[in-house]
């Protein structure tokens, strides 16, 4: 079977290509450029950088597999950093890394691997996927190594990029994967994990966005429950849910304040006490369902953030891409934005949103 491998030039990536060669397959490498190279640019991370590109070179002729760059600045932007602007500034944590797995990465390599006559597009993600013998639609399951687990990320994959989805090292640890790559002797196999969203490597998101807004965002107001002002702050992109680190509110020997909701159009920044930030019920938008919108409300267990422990909750769909989650107990910091991933028997992905 011809196979279309993402190469990032990191370690996953590079074995998930190794163990696809090694078993016989036609294995092409294909590297994203997500921004422009051509002046030695390093303003991104330590993921998605020209060092990397170079890494997934040295990788694919290691395995003597042919190696292409494909150009996805324009679609990065658009899809990815734009968006993740407009969230900030609209009021929301934006969560860039699915828009670039499912939205850019799958979609936009199973175009290109069309081309190449592939018959799948595999990457180093950490989930798996299966096809169901009773119903022959496919499944997407968490990765076996609960500590390095994707399959949040890609919860919007529809059954035709699951169909021609593959992931090599799903069905192993990350330990087992660092010592295959170290026996193959590839030459990322020490390489560090990428930790932080690869556009902005400082972690400095509030001046990110603030150069990509026009005039740079807007001043506003912290305020309480009871509408009291307690402050002024330098524009709602500067803040997320749950967040109390930075706010500059609490007195000496009192209860740190916890952001509780941003309000775009006013620019409040609503503030209170830990406890206020729980809410035992949601409804997400441009819900995806793996295998089919279920007609009665379902019991799973719903995941608001990657390093979130799922939670018991009952999931009904609302029509029109829409769901609601009632959580059996109050969770802390539900926050607009992020995804709300949908788990059936612990590790199947029935689907998932975006929290409104």
């Amino acid at each position: 079977m011809r196979v279309v491998v993402a190469m990032s030039g990191g370690v996953d990536s590079s074995v998930a290509a190794a163990l696809l060669a090694e078993q016989g397959h036609d294995v092409i490498g294909l590297s994203m450029q997500l921004y422009d190279q051509s002046e030695g640019q390093t303003s991104f991370g330590s993921c998605c950088s020209i060092d990397d590109l170079h890494d997934a070179r040295k990788v694919a002729a290691a395995l003597d597999i042919p190696h292409y760059i494909v150009n996805f600045e324009r679609r990065f932007d658009e899809q990815v950093v734009s968006n993740f602007v407009r969230e900030y500034a609209a009021g929301r944590t934006p969560l860039p890394c699915v828009h670039c797995n499912s939205d850019l990465k799958f979609a936009t390599l199973a175009e290109r691997a069309s081309a190449f006559g592939a018959d799948a597009v595999a990457t180093g993600h950490y989930a798996r996927v299966e096809r169901d013998a009773a119903s022959g639609r496919y499944r997407l399951r968490r990765g076996v190594d609960p500590a390095k687990d994707q399959s949040y990320f890609l919860f919007s994959l529809t059954q035709a990029q699951l169909a021609a989805a593959c992931f090599p090292i799903g069905d192993r640890p990350k330990a087992a994967v660092r010592a295959y790559a170290r026996e193959r002797g590839l030459p990322v196999a020490e390489k560090p994990d990428s930790q932080e969203i690869c556009f902005i490597p400082d972690h400095d998101y509030r001046s990110f966005v603030e150069t990509r807004i026009p005039g740079g965002g807007r001043e506003g107001v912290f305020v309480d429950e009871q509408g009291r002002v307690l402050g002024r702050h330098e524009g709602v992109h500067r803040f997320t849910v749950g967040q109390w680190k930075g706010l500059g509110l609490a007195s000496p020997g009192s209860a740190p304040m916890y952001v509780l909701a941003l309000q775009p159009a006013t620019q409040q920044v609503l503030v209170g006490p830990k406890p206020s930030l729980e809410r035992g019920t949601l409804t997400a938008s441009l819900v995806n369902w793996i295998a089919r919108e279920p007609a009665a409300p379902l019991r799973v267990r719903a995941q608001i953030r990657h390093r979130h422990e799922a939670a018991p909750a009952t999931v009904r769909a609302l029509g029109d891409a829409r769901a609601e989650v009632v959580f059996d107990a109050p969770q802390i910091a539900i926050t607009p934005g992020q995804a709300v991933v949908f788990y059936a028997d612990d590790d199947v992905v029935v689907g998932g949103g975006w929290i409104d």
